[in-house]
């Protein structure tokens, strides 16, 4: 059997990590400042993370929500102590994309409404609804395809004002993403998602926060949304939630009331998935990872902002983004190969940068010196 051949693969086994490193099958020894996609929060095998799992693998590893799981119940208390957000209540699933489309199942549910807005170079997700309001046609397949999407214009307050106008009265949610990732690292503004919020208050529809991938401290707050000074009704999570266990989940403002069978998951919250995301929360929190997460992120826009080959930089603490001009459309690929340094990209030509919260100031410091050294070779 053959695996299904849907990734563009680099030709690298990673065979072990540690921190901020990854080694492959040769010992070469990479930088990474990509994380997996912004799943590495709290760094590679974090020690405290693996005696977490360990432990609790000792003890049980899994049953179904059809029992009472207390390490759930601690989950939800940190979350909500770190997050501020200690009245809203916690919904455990798997993935972002799960994730994502139980936060529009339950808008719907609560307003009994089926249009949802989205914007345009939006990404939330790969299952039916949630790639439904997904910007990208190209993985949309036909049976996704809604008329209850909606598409704006990211960051027009004009459109948005018109759209609840002429539909305020259909439209169940608004799901929008603090920073854009897979869109190019786009921060929504802060005037754009208090706009967001007076729109779902006034026409009673739901402010649903994406922070898959904007959550977690990456942006130098808890939420990314939190720059704005809103309270989303629901906020979506996963990635950097279990630094590598997959988790994901929705946190829900109180306003919106639960029922028996609403929302369900088997695998959802199972006691290793907890363990391994009460690690994160509790090395954040001791480690200080979302204050120091901006203090490098500051650096880093910094120095990239001082490099004239490259436009554009733009992000919150540790989730960041530059354009690169089209004779440096290798840049990425060079990096890797040359430099033994993982980035991301976004098409056309976008670098993204997402490293651990954890990335030391030294080893930003690195990245910037080999980036340099990369463009000379281009430009030489």
């Amino acid at each position: 059997m053959k695996l299904f051949d849907v990734y563009p693969i680099n030709d690298i086994q990673i065979t072990h990590a540690k921190g901020s490193r990854v080694w492959d099958e040769k010992q070469n020894e990479y930088l990474d400042l990509y994380g997996g996609h912004a799943v590495i929060s709290i760094g590679h095998t974090h020690p405290y993370w693996v005696e977490r799992i360990e432990s609790q693998l000792k003890k049980i590893a899994f049953y179904s929500n059809s029992i009472k799981i207390p390490i759930q119940e601690e989950l939800a208390q940190k979350l909500g102590e770190i997050s501020g957000k200690k009245d809203y209540q916690l919904f455990l699933c798997n993935s972002g994309a799960e994730a994502n489309e139980n936060a529009l199942k339950l808008a719907s549910f609560h307003t009994g409404r089926k249009k949802i807005i989205s914007f345009s170079k939006a990404f939330h997700g790969r299952t039916s609804l949630a790639v439904a309001v997904t910007d990208n046609p190209s993985i949309v397949a036909p049976v996704n395809q809604t008329e209850h999407a909606m598409f704006l214009p990211f960051n027009d307050i004009q459109a948005l004002e018109d759209a609840f106008k002429q539909y305020g009265n259909e439209i169940a949610a608004v799901i929008v993403e603090g920073i854009q990732g897979v869109g190019g690292i786009h921060v929504a503004s802060n005037d754009f998602l208090l706009s967001i919020r007076k729109n779902c208050d006034q026409y009673g529809a739901v402010y649903i926060a994406d922070s898959v991938q904007c959550g977690y401290g990456r942006s130098g707050k808890f939420f990314s949304h939190d720059f704005a000074g809103v309270e989303a009704d629901i906020y979506s999570m996963a990635k950097g939630m279990g630094n590598g266990f997959p988790l994901g989940g929705i946190i829900i403002s109180p306003k919106l009331k639960a029922k028996h069978g609403m929302l369900g998951t088997t695998f959802g919250g199972n006691h290793l998935a907890c363990a391994a995301a009460l690690a994160v929360l509790e090395v954040i929190e001791k480690e200080n990872l979302i204050h120091h997460a901006s203090e490098v992120g500051e650096f880093l826009t910094a120095s990239l902002t001082s490099i004239e080959a490259i436009s554009g930089v733009r992000g919150r603490g540790l989730m960041i983004g530059f354009d690169v001009p089209e004779h440096l459309k290798n840049l990425k690929k060079h990096m890797l190969f040359k430099h033994k340094i993982f980035t991301g990209e976004a098409k056309p030509n976008v670098i993204r940068l997402l490293p651990s919260l954890a990335i030391t100031m030294e080893d930003a410091a690195y990245f910037i010196h080999q980036l340099k050294n990369a463009i000379e070779h281009y430009q030489d």
